[in-house]
């Protein structure tokens, strides 16, 4: 794989053998930060690296268009976008005014005044994850503890049945990770088991969709069953859509926080004790952690209109790739951008994007990073590496599948 053609940002194969592909953004962004990929098997587009660049695309969404899709097929890749799974309408693949008038949907639902009243439900999820692995022993901590964390928090608000909980997972793996061999839908004929995989989905959010609309509740469930856009019910392609990318980009992007958290925590010790002894330090920890993560590797605009960036002439309907992960070691932005601070400060990240789509669930994300390691952290006597970290097959949502340790967590009480 050569940097000129770009394959290795985007080619999910590399990511699984080496994660993200850091070495490859340093030297764009000194030398080509605006720089057009013809990558085998993959469609041309533009690798955005530079913070600067990807804050104006993304502020620029009359230019840069989301409608056309948020991530890079491969060739061989078939978009369904049409049917099926595919025929969801996201709010994060709608552009101005329609996303404005869909996003006012759930705003109000997770400001941080809406947060407090799942505190509690955020709490008692980190509370009992942690006194599940109290004493001394092993874990897997992306499957025991990052996937479970969220799980359990987003399952509540969306009205996601206890024993339901499994299923979700395994298709939330299944969508996220569609080209890893171990989490991937199992089939010969990829295209029918995506279908398969979205037609399960369908069938377990319209059975939660029925019965909020029936019995309404203080849930986010029942608010997106019953909105309504410019006065008319929200549509069923919609509203599934609404439930999906809530379920599925919130699980994921704060599992992957959580486990690669935890990595940077346990790979820079003097960090994990200046936090252990000032617990003040969580929330500037906790935004160190997503730039450190970027758990959202990119997102991809096609371009509405000719434009010219830093001297690059981008042509209409030309694909352009914002590589948030680079962004979030850009030189010119970071002080030391590859040196891990809990105490960074400042740190305007885009590890939840900017502008229009900025993520709407960011304060969710934030308040349950800050409760499971506030909690693990102020009962953590010693931890270290039990075998070697796996990294999931994709490079658009990034982060760990296995990441065995060996600790010592103090019981409480």
């Amino acid at each position: 794989m050569g940097r000129q053609t770009g394959l290795e940002l985007v080619d999910h194969r590399y990511y699984g053998a080496n994660g993200p592909p850091h070495e490859f953004w340093t030297e764009l962004r000194r030398e080509s930060p605006v720089h057009r990929c013809v990558a085998r098997r993959y469609p041309p587009f533009w690798a955005i690296t530079k913070h600067e660049d990807i804050c104006a695309i993304s502020k620029d969404p009359e230019r840069f268009l989301s409608s056309h899709g948020i991530v890079l097929l491969r060739d061989d890749e078939p978009s369904g976008r049409d049917e099926g799974i595919g025929a969801l309408r996201t709010i994060i693949e709608m552009d101005p005014p329609e996303h404005r008038s869909y996003r006012k949907v759930a705003s109000p639902w997770f400001t941080p005044r809406a947060m407090q009243k799942i505190e509690e439900t955020v709490a008692a999820s980190a509370r009992d994850l942690v006194d599940q692995l109290a004493g001394e022993g092993e874990c897997d901590f992306a499957i025991d503890v990052a996937t479970a964390h969220p799980l359990r928090i987003l399952s509540k608000v969306l009205g996601v049945p206890r024993e339901s909980e499994p299923k979700i997972l395994e298709l939330t793996n299944q969508l996220f990770a569609k080209d890893d061999p171990e989490l991937q839908r199992p089939g010969e004929d990829r295209e029918k088991a995506v279908q398969e995989m979205g037609l399960e989905i369908f069938n377990l959010f319209s059975g939660i969709i029925e019965d909020r609309r029936a019995n309404p509740q203080d849930d986010l469930a029942s608010l997106l069953a019953n909105a309504k856009v410019n006065g008319e019910l929200m549509g069923p392609m919609e509203t599934f859509g609404y439930y999906l990318i809530t379920f599925t980009a919130g699980h994921d992007t704060t599992k992957n926080a959580l486990v690669n958290g935890m990595k940077a925590l346990v790979e820079h010790p003097d960090e994990l004790e200046k936090l252990k002894r000032d617990p003040s330090l969580i929330n500037s920890a906790v935004e160190e952690i997503v730039r450190w993560t970027s758990p959202v590797n990119y997102m991809m605009r096609t371009a509405a209109v000719d434009v010219e960036l830093r001297g690059q002439k981008i042509a209409k309907d030309d694909r352009v790739l914002l590589f948030y992960a680079s962004a979030n070691r850009d030189e010119e932005v970071f002080d030391a951008p590859f040196e891990f601070r809990v105490d960074r400060d400042p740190n305007p990240h885009l590890g939840f994007g900017i502008g229009e789509h900025f993520c709407l669930g960011s304060h969710l994300a934030r308040r349950s990073q800050r409760a499971l390691f506030s909690e693990l952290i102020r009962r953590l006597e010693w931890v270290e590496p039990a075998g070697e970290p796996r990294w999931i097959h994709s490079s658009f949502i990034v982060g760990l599948k296995n990441y065995p340790l060996r600790y010592r967590i103090r019981k409480d009480g």
